[in-house]
């Protein structure tokens, strides 16, 4: 599967989260590691819902970026 993350800049580090698994968030001091953090929180998420015998959420988001002139 597939999941989409956003990244945000939040002063002097990067946050992420997982739109399609609520809770599952990370920071870091940089987009690299907070991506490498990502990959383990819905790793984790995913096993704990599995564990508790919940279905697991489809990834449904998606993200694009859009130009416009400044």
């Amino acid at each position: 599967m597939r999941y989409t993350v956003l990244i945000e800049k939040a002063g002097d580090n990067y946050s992420a989260y997982v739109p399609d698994l609520p809770g599952c968030v990370a920071a870091a001091d940089t987009p690299e590691e907070v991506l490498e953090l990502m990959q383990e929180a819905i790793e984790f998420h995913l096993e704990g819902l599995r564990r508790d015998g919940d279905p697991l959420p489809p990834p449904q988001t998606t993200a694009a970026q859009v130009h416009v002139a400044a």
